[in-house]
């Protein structure tokens, strides 16, 4: 069983998000995040980029690491591309981005999904060090399992041209089975990309309900409609704990685990799941001996 300090291991270093609407509710981001934090930008169907640019800029000088969303369905062409990508580089010190096909079903221009992003070598041409991609442990509305196996697949081998170190960054799941089905499945298939997992934040019930509807969450939402049949618990804020303790778990008993960070998805706010986060970062939780724990400081 996974001890307090295997929790502590599982969850320090992880990643955030924000949107540039939520950074805009938000006076400073170091009243909920520690510096050096790294915070992807949520590139949302139909937004200005400039916004994405902004919010880096922000990121940037408030002392975080800014990894904004390119969204291939959502970018007109290459001149595009080149152009967003220079505004960010130039103007945020980006190094860091995440490439996703993203949530439209029919592309606004050149570009259906990430591997035509990557394969067009701009983001080497302006120096990023670092790129995700996206992953999906119960699969996706918006693509076959086939498909996203042979994406992965394509992205492996795309780690062996480019110069950037590469991660596969994951929607949030609810349970730790299918995580782990995925990730061993992965293995056999020759995946080589370490893995980041996305991990659902402090919510209630009604929200995390929404938000699985919403990003097509799969087997593991069943933890989440059980719990529903009771109405009174609709508005309880729930806590991933059982997830994290899990996830732990199987990260020290299997050596050949492809787990190697956790990214926190704010769902419920950002202000929680980073108190929350830290807590457990800092040992400050208590094992309930059942495969669980509960942190020792009160979530306003």
């Amino acid at each position: 069983m996974a001890k307090k300090q295997d929790i502590q291991d599982f969850l320090t270093g992880f990643t955030a998000e924000t949107t540039p609407g939520s950074a805009a509710k938000v006076s400073n981001f170091n009243e909920h995040l520690k510096p050096g934090t790294s915070v992807y930008i949520t590139f949302l169907p139909g937004s200005d980029f400039n916004d994405t640019v902004a919010v880096a800029k922000r990121l940037r000088n408030e002392g975080f690491i800014p990894i904004p969303h390119f969204a291939a369905r959502s970018i007109a062409d290459k001149a595009t591309l080149e152009s967003n990508i220079d505004k960010v580089v130039s103007e945020a010190g980006v190094d860091r981005v995440l490439c996703i096909a993203g949530a439209v079903d029919k592309p606004i221009g050149d570009y259906a999904d990430s591997t035509q992003l990557l394969d067009t070598g701009l983001f080497d041409k302006y120096g990023i060090n670092h790129i995700a991609v996206a992953g999906h442990p119960e699969g996706s509305p918006d693509m076959s399992d086939e498909s996203i196996l042979a994406a992965l697949k394509w992205k492996n081998g795309f780690k062996q041209k480019t110069d950037a170190e590469m991660h596969v960054v994951t929607q949030f799941s609810f349970e730790a089975e299918p995580i782990i089905a995925w990730d061993k499945m992965l293995r056999t298939e020759g995946n080589e990309l370490p893995i980041h997992i996305g991990i659902p934040g402090l919510a209630t019930l009604k929200t995390l309900l929404m938000h699985a509807k919403a990003c097509g969450i799969g087997a593991s939402m069943k933890v989440l409609t059980k719990q529903a049949r009771n109405i009174t618990k609709l508005v309880v804020v729930n806590t991933p704990h059982k997830l994290v303790y899990d996830l732990a778990d199987y990260k020290k008993n299997d050596p050949d685990c492809g787990v190697t960070g956790v990214h926190m998805y704010p769902l419920g706010g950002l202000r929680r799941s980073a108190m929350w986060s830290y807590a457990v970062c800092d040992g400050k939780f208590t094992l309930d001996g059942k495969g669980g724990f509960k942190v020792d400081i009160e979530i306003p």
